[in-house]
């Protein structure tokens, strides 16, 4: 039990060293020698759990669906409001992609497949079939304006997502990423939901009180 625990720890300090070197240098950028000096592992123990960078990568990435897809599923299973879920999660993945270098990682080299081979599982592609869901529910329990698409509005907002934190990382290394997504949000919301709802459906992302948690003291 101490072995199996032992080798769980040594796992994690290589995936966790490894979502450093490719958060920061991408897969191309990355070597088997960079993991190494970030885990402060020896050699044997990162073959031990990883033959091959390739290897490594795709552990990252399934990190994605665990990340966005698995959250989905729970709200979607738990009958939540579409459409507020939805915005929620957005929230939720903001904030991770601003705390943890693991997420950042698996977004970053989901982007740069083309780099590295692949299993059948696509976490972009589970993620737009579960927004797509919930947005589905959105519709037909009329939180949604009649006449919008859910797939179409799914296809968009998983998007304009990943357009909106790909900006905030090139401008400002993501500081930014929660009131950006609350801005897109503000400019969404008012063609979606009738205009009594729009309100409660704002006041979720709050871009007010985020630029406020989010600017410097000096500058408020």
């Amino acid at each position: 039990m101490a072995r199996q625990l032992r080798a769980e720890v040594t796992r994690n300090m290589i995936l966790r060293a490894a979502a450093d070197a490719f958060d920061q240098y991408g897969y191309g950028g990355t070597s088997l020698s960079d993991v190494l000096r970030y885990a402060g592992v020896t050699k044997g123990a990162l073959y031990f759990h990883f033959t091959s960078k390739e290897q490594l990568a795709n552990a990252i990435v399934e990190c994605q669906q665990a990340w966005s897809v698995a959250p989905a599923k729970e709200n979607f299973d738990r009958g939540a409001p579409g459409l507020e879920s939805v915005v929620l999660l957005s929230v939720h993945w903001a904030v991770g992609l601003t705390e943890d270098p693991m997420l950042r990682a698996s977004i970053r080299l989901s982007l740069e497949t083309g780099m590295f081979s692949r299993p059948d599982s696509d976490p972009y592609r589970e993620w737009l079939e579960e927004t797509a869901k919930l947005l589905r529910r959105a519709a037909d329990s009329g939180e949604l304006r009649r006449g919008i698409d859910p797939e179409v509005l799914a296809r968009f907002v998983v998007g304009a997502f990943t357009g909106v934190q790909a900006v905030s990382q090139i401008l400002s290394g993501r500081m930014d990423l929660t009131r950006r997504v609350g801005e897109m949000w503000e400019l969404l919301l008012p063609s979606l939901v009738d205009g009594e709802r729009l309100p409660y459906y704002l006041a979720l992302v709050d871009t007010e009180g985020t630029r406020r948690r989010q600017e410097p003291a000096a500058q408020r």
